[in-house]
């Protein structure tokens, strides 16, 4: 009886999450633009590598393409090593479609991102191979909406383990390298902080462990500002469709409400090729940072062309 329970509670908890994702405000044509501008372009990619964790699939792999376009050396490092039952891609495959291009080039590294002696040995390969990192993406997350009561060790452990501690590693592991770029930049896939009940009431250690991916963010821009490494990070204003999304219950719903991950891609290369020094401890959207730049119809990122869009967690 017990497990009849459990499993109804957990259902009721999936359940409420759903309607709490569904029922968030949706994107309104016109809003305004209330972010500071970037500065103008400092530096182009070519011949600067990017090391890129989890980017075998989705957001990740939208820009290793992207920065591999302009000529860049983009590392894919992820566990994908072999096929996913359902999930489609690997590091290898990834890094085949851009060498394939004829674009930049890419290198694809077996990482699992808890892992401290892994991540050491990741960036030393890389380093062998390539001179130096100029860029590091922390992309790499794991997510699990769930409230406290279905929230076990194991996932709690491993949201913070790779969102947190793995984006304080790989950082602190490519430092030494970062030193030496021109025009080193550390860009993290989290949020700006609102700490409205919202984001907590379902889903609070997910959110605390993005949290604490921004919050390595500002420790980065300050502690390493005196060196003239620029520390952001980066967060969709839509849902955006990926493969991972397209698996979740009522994620083609949500996949028809939701933007490419191109658009984060091309947000993301606007902002690694400002000037370190003049652009750090931002917390940046992907549509604001292309509106600066001059964009005004973005229709064509649309997955569902006239549908309404679907407002991200964490903006309110």
């Amino acid at each position: 009886m017990s497990n009849f329970f459990d499993k109804a509670r957990r259902a009721i908890n999936q359940l409420e999450v759903m309607v709490n994702t569904i029922s968030m405000p949706k994107v309104k044509q016109g809003e305004k633009n209330l972010s500071k501008p970037l500065t103008d372009q400092s530096s182009s990619l070519v011949n600067k590598t990017v090391f890129i964790s989890g980017g075998s699939r989705g957001i990740g792999f939208a820009i290793a393409k992207r920065c591999a376009q302009e000529g860049a050396t983009v590392v894919i490092a992820a566990k994908t090593a072999e096929p996913h039952p359902t999930l489609p891609g690997t590091i290898y495959t990834a890094a085949e479609e851009i060498n394939q291009a004829g674009k930049g080039k890419a290198i694809p590294v077996v990482l699992d991102i808890r892992d401290e002696a892994a991540i050491a040995s990741a960036v030393e390969q890389v380093v062998t191979q390539t001179g130096g990192i100029d860029v590091v993406i922390n992309n790499a997350s794991s997510i699990h909406l769930q409230n406290m009561e279905n929230t076990p060790s194991k996932r709690f452990d491993l949201m913070f383990s790779i969102n947190v501690r793995g984006t304080y590693l790989l950082t602190q592991a490519c430092l030494p390298y970062l030193r030496k770029s021109s025009n080193p930049h550390i860009l993290t896939l989290s949020p700006p902080i609102d700490l409205s009940p919202q984001w907590f009431k379902n889903y609070g250690a997910y959110t605390s462990s993005k949290y604490g991916m921004s919050m390595m963010t500002m420790t980065f821009a300050n502690e390493l500002k005196e060196y003239g490494i620029a520390a952001n990070s980066l967060w969709p204003k839509t849902t955006i469709a990926t493969s991972a999304i397209s698996h979740m219950k009522n994620g083609k719903k949500i996949m028809e409400h939701s933007r490419h991950p191109a658009i984060m891609a091309d947000a993301c290369y606007e902002i690694i090729t400002r000037d370190a020094k003049e652009c750090t401890g931002r917390f940046f959207i992907d549509e604001e940072v292309l509106q600066h730049r001059g964009v005004t119809d973005f229709s064509d990122y649309a997955c569902k062309p006239g549908a309404s869009l679907q407002r991200d967690l964490f903006l309110s």
